[in-house]
């Protein structure tokens, strides 16, 4: 069966489509879960029953309420430091002061990455553990359908009312009797985003028609965004929260009754990195206060400890405690005890006995051998222990041995409970590992086949012969069906946890095994055609030489050493230490070819003709021509290296891989990245430092006065102008904001948002785009000249500069120069003169391309991304233009060397037409 390049490569794609999701499915465990909500509010367990004939405890229902009225101030991306810190002391002296002699309990909560707001806010309300893929939908957040503490006190007739953060009213429509949201993504917005939660205080906190307040300021998470944890604007937020938390508490204070008190909650959902981002797993992300502030507590006396670590889902599990509600069937949180320390012990038992009976009932829906769990063991253990307890008691024993047997059993409790939410925790970080194999064994056959398939794909009317007929007609596919069907069943029936793969019918199953197993045979039938081919005597021994270079060796080495080091994962945290090599590695390799092509080649022999190669895709019918040497001499001269090798040009060319050597070493200077290492200080927060403004101002200028030096020596006379306009107005958006000053510019200068600035630059960028778009069009529809399309090329390619000049931070401008010195310096002085093919120089591009990401402070953690630049010149939240932005500003290294590749590709096309034309018409 023969089949087109296009077809097969189509073929391919949706096969490897296939595999992947596969492999998704496992590496994406589904989270714990337990019966949909509207089957959750069954019967409550009652407490254990006694021994002994005739004893049944009295207590079969839930618990009543602790508490009147609750209120919960959630403060977006407040880190524990800036409470229980110098910053606390600081900003926050109401709080600190209440924290240390008020009555109050402070806890750190540990969050479970992805640090990122919706699935926090998930974890807070339903004490359940979300996975990465909640990050998807973390921009338009769906309605929450599992059990939740929101949904239980709805239903227990509660009256909530919510201000801030429009991802609650998303995830719970139709739950709160009174909301105003507030759009969480417009991160440029530090003030009135705070000020519409706060102008309902005063009105909310008199009124009594309410028993549970949800407050979500945003606004900190902001200033983190834009500026950092260490920009002053972060004191002057959490002084603003301090003085709201005090008006709250003093409010609850004055209304409250002595038998029946009010809580206030004071919490964050993240953290925020170093950087002012979140997303990650660092300290500073996953570490945030938690504050329970109520009457009911014993005022705190002696010296201050260090806050005890909890976990963010135990807040779950506490509060419909203090609600008097059903702990969410699908938490997987501990009771915070000293919340309830001060009710008597049978309540205390009461409490974590019905915490550990939830735990225990989640541990049976999700996991088969449940009995022979540690936590299940402790658990069953402790409730004999709290029977006995029950029996004293309803015998009316109240001697010294009931309370210490009662606080061994709760003790006993605690234990079961810690080992029952590890192991629940546990399952959410369990991958469906024979799902995963599967999947993998998919992608690796396809890439083979491909690879086997690349020296026929290289022509773009290449047809494959596709060996079907021998795979499927096979006694080699048939055994291979097979075996695949038998280790199916053996690892199904074996698997004592639930297996994806294993759900499936078993029809799907047996056609995904005949799918591995075609791939297999078919790649050994193209194997052994490879073989028998290279049995053949070769007519032109001369032409068809395959002796590899270093450059080649190199290529193939450190492509398959990456992909290698992807299976471990400090290689994928530290993934950026592996591109640095490679690039520099490569640097070293090109010096060598250099030496070697400036040095050692022999002269150029003129009896001989030259063989011109050419591997530039649409150019195909150039692609073999014999020119005789001595019928073209000066066309011969000018293509030798000899001809290079005079002048300076030599020299620079011998320069310019140490040059690169020395940009790469200085960029690596500027921002640490990764995970081990990206707390310590760099040259970037030197420069965002508050102190060194006026060095950031000076380093931008030059910065920018480069960018426009490299980019407009191919433009037109209009792109220039508009190019030097557009970084003018970088500047100026950078000075409206803050980041920079201009010489003249002395005192403090009011900071805004940069609208008109950024839009200033905007429309340089489309009139730069659109020009060179018109000059593609051109080039496609009028006539085919690839000059003109070359041009057009570069003129698109200067827009996309402008634009990433734009939203770069300004200490990042840098990184963009010597993205541009690079690109030149090895344009001109080393690929063209070593003469590289299309694919070594694709796969260099490739190469740099990675490392710029790292380079502008990126990571594999969605922590570094910088959200901020998704609103620089919009007035408020627009979804399709700030994902855009945001997409471009983080992946602009990339971008920018693939585009430089197509600009590079088609520059060399019009080049051999151009020789080739004026050689024909001598």
């Amino acid at each position: 069966m023969r089949l087109r390049s296009g077809v097969f490569a189509s073929s391919c794609l949706l096969v490897q489509v296939l595999g992947v999701a596969l492999f998704l499915r496992g590496f994406f465990p589904v989270p714990v879960r337990s019966l949909p909500r509207r089957e959750a509010r069954g019967g409550f367990p009652a407490e254990p029953a006694p021994p002994g004939p005739g004893m049944v405890s009295n207590w079969t229902e839930i618990p009543p309420p602790l508490f009147k009225k609750v209120v919960i101030v959630l403060i977006d991306a407040l880190r524990d430091d800036f409470v229980f810190g110098s910053k606390g002391e600081q900003f926050m002296p109401y709080t600190k002061q209440v924290i240390e002699k008020g009555t109050s309990y402070s806890f750190v909560a540990e969050a479970k990455p992805p640090t990122v707001t919706m699935p926090r806010i998930k974890a807070l309300m339903t004490g359940s553990i979300p996975g990465f893929i909640d990050v998807i939908v973390n921009l338009n957040s769906p309605a929450l359908l599992d059990d939740n503490l929101i949904w239980q006190a709805k239903t227990a007739g509660k009256r909530i009312i919510f201000y801030g953060d429009d991802t609650w009213v998303k995830l719970f429509p139709k739950h709160f009797v009174e909301y105003d949201g507030t759009t969480s993504f417009f991160v440029s917005d530090f003030t009135e985003v705070d000020d519409n939660v706060t102008r309902h205080l005063d009105r909310v906190l008199k009124r009594e028609d309410w028993d549970l307040l949800i407050l979500h300021y945003l606004g900190l998470d902001h200033i983190g965004h834009v500026t950092g944890p260490n920009s002053p604007l972060v004191g002057t937020k959490l002084r603003e929260m301090d003085n709201i938390l005090k008006k709250i508490h003093i409010s609850l204070l004055s209304k409250e009754e002595a038998s029946f008190p009010n809580l206030l909650v004071v919490c964050g959902d993240h953290g925020m990195s170093e950087t002012g981002s979140h997303g990650g797993s660092s300290a500073g992300e996953v570490h945030t206060p938690l504050l329970f502030i109520s009457s009911a507590f014993e005022k705190r006396s002696g010296p201050l400890t260090h806050p005890e670590l909890v976990q963010q889902t135990d807040l779950a599990s506490t509060l419909a405690v203090g609600l008097g509600l059903p702990i969410s069937r699908n938490s997987v949180g501990n009771l915070i005890l000293p919340v309830v320390g001060g009710k008597t012990m049978r309540e205390q038992l009461r409490f974590v006995h019905l915490n550990g009976f939830q735990l225990s009932r989640l541990l049976q829906e999700n996991t088969p051998a449940y009995e022979k769990d540690p936590g299940y063991e402790h658990f069953k253990i402790a409730e004999k222990s709290h029977a006995n307890w029950i029996k004293l008691y309803l015998e009316g024993n109240n001697s010294e041995i009931l309370l210490n047997l009662g606080k061994k059993v709760l003790k006993q409790y605690l234990e079961a409970l810690r080992t029952l939410s590890s192991s629940l925790s546990k399952q959410v970080a369990q991958y469906d590992m024979y799902s995963m194999m599967v999947g993998t064994v998919i992608i690796m056959e396809v890439l083979l086949l491909l690879l086997l398939s690349i020296p026929k794909a290289l022509s773009s009317r290449a047809e494959f012969e596709v060996p079907l007929s021998p795979p499927l007609f096979s006694l080699l596919f048939y055994l291979v069906c097979l075996m695949l069907c038998a280790v199916h069943v053996i690892v199904c029936t074996s698997s004592e946890s639930l297996c994806y793969f294993c759900s499936m019918s078993w029809f799907t199953a047996v056609g995904v095994m005949m799918l591995i197993s075609a791939l297999m045979c078919g790649i050994l039938s193209a194997m052994a055609k490879i073989f028998d081919n290279s049995r053949l005597p070769v007519k032109n021994p001369v032409l068809s030489s395959s002796s590899w270079s270093e450059i080649d060796v190199l290529i193939l080495a450190g492509t398959v050493g990456h992909v290698s080091s992807l299976g471990a994962s400090s290689f994928v945290e530290e993934e950026h230490q592996t591109w640095y090599f490679l690039i520099n590695t490569l640097s070293l390799v090109l010096c060598q070819e250099l030496c070697k092509n400036n040095f050692l080649l022999k002269e150029y022999d003129p009896q001989h003709s030259t063989t011109v190669k050419q591997n530039f895709g649409e150019a195909s019918e150039y692609k073999n021509i014999d020119i005789p040497a001595a019928d073209n001499s000066k066309l011969g001269k000018t293509t030798t290296s000899d001809e290079f090798s005079r002048g300076s040009d030599k020299w620079l060319s011998l320069a310019s891989p140490w040059i690169i050597l020395i940009c790469c070493r200085l960029l690596r200077s500027l921002n640490q990245t990764g995970v081990q290492w990206a707390h310590r200080p760099d040259f970037g927060h030197w420069l965002t430092s508050s102190e060194h403004k006026s060095e950031l101002s000076f380093l931008a200028a030059v910065s920018l006065l480069m960018i426009f030096f490299l980019v407009q020596r191919r433009c037109s006379l209009v792109s220039k102008i508009a190019m030097a306009l557009g970084l003018l107005g970088v500047y100026s958006y950078r000075a409206a904001i803050g980041n920079v000053i201009f010489p003249w510019q002395h005192g403090s200068k009011d900071i805004s948002k940069g609208i008109t600035e950024a839009r200033f630059v905007y429309i340089f960028v489309l009139g730069i785009v659109f020009s060179g778009t018109k000059d593609l069009l051109k080039s496609q529809v009028i006539s085919s000249d690839s000059g003109m399309k070359s041009t057009g090329l570069r003129e698109v390619y200067s827009g996309l500069v402008l634009l990433a000049a734009l939203l770069f931070r300004p200490h990042n401008l840098p990184v963009l120069v010597f993205c541009l010195l690079i690109q030149t310096m090895m344009t001109k002085y080393i690929w063209r003169p070593l003469k590289f093919n299309a694919a070594q120089i694709t796969i260099m591009h490739y190469w740099f391309g990675q490392a710029f990401f790292y380079f502008q402070g990126n990571s594999n953690g969605i922590a570094t991304v910088d959200v901020s630049a998704g609103f620089v010149g919009l007035e408020s939240y627009v979804e399709i233009p700030a994902i855009f932005l945001t997409a471009f500003a983080t992946y602009a290294g990339p971008l920018l060397w693939a585009f430089h590749l197509l600009c590079y590709l088609s520059s060399e096309v019009s080049r051999y037409c151009e020789k080739h034309w004026k050689a024909d018409k001598r």
